[in-house]
């Protein structure tokens, strides 16, 4: 599960995870959400001590916009996880996302989930941010992992 495009530092560390064991990627990416959303991303750019990110999450795109972005984000992420000669496959998710998580894997028979994200420190002090959400709902074990860059 990620929140936008992968780094190729992200890509890299993903597939490297397991050594030279084939493994399959199935990319689940939800585009951003809400008001509420953007009032918890401006907090933990504060936190982070980056201001003029939580000045500018107002044009943060949402709605159709963020579909859009979203879809472009999701390919983008596919096809350099292809390029790196892993086998992928992607889906935007639009509601629900811990359902269409579980879903997914038990559709695919996934061993593990794995959650790239940045640091969202008050979701994670609550432990409501995806990771730890997930492990309560998919039944396999949920690997958190930070995004090596911005976006």
């Amino acid at each position: 599960m990620i929140e936008k495009a992968m780094t190729s530092a992200d890509v890299e560390f993903v597939t490297t995870l397991h050594g030279d064991e084939p493994v399959t990627f199935h990319v689940l990416l939800q585009p951003r959400g809400d008001q509420a959303d953007r009032l918890l991303r401006a907090i933990d750019d504060i936190a982070l001590g980056e201001l003029d990110e939580a000045v500018r999450e107002h044009e943060t795109p949402e709605g159709e916009d963020a579909r859009s972005v979203g879809r472009q984000a999701l390919d983008v992420s596919v096809t350099a996880l292809r390029a790196s000669g892993s086998t992928a496959d992607g889906r935007l998710v639009e509601d629900h996302p811990l359902d269409a998580l579980k879903s997914m894997v038990a559709e695919v028979g996934a061993d593990e989930v794995i959650v790239l994200t940045d640091p969202h420190y008050v979701e994670e002090f609550f432990h409501r941010d995806w990771a730890s959400r997930a492990r309560h709902r998919v039944g396999v074990p949920v690997l958190k992992l930070f995004s090596h860059s911005k976006a």
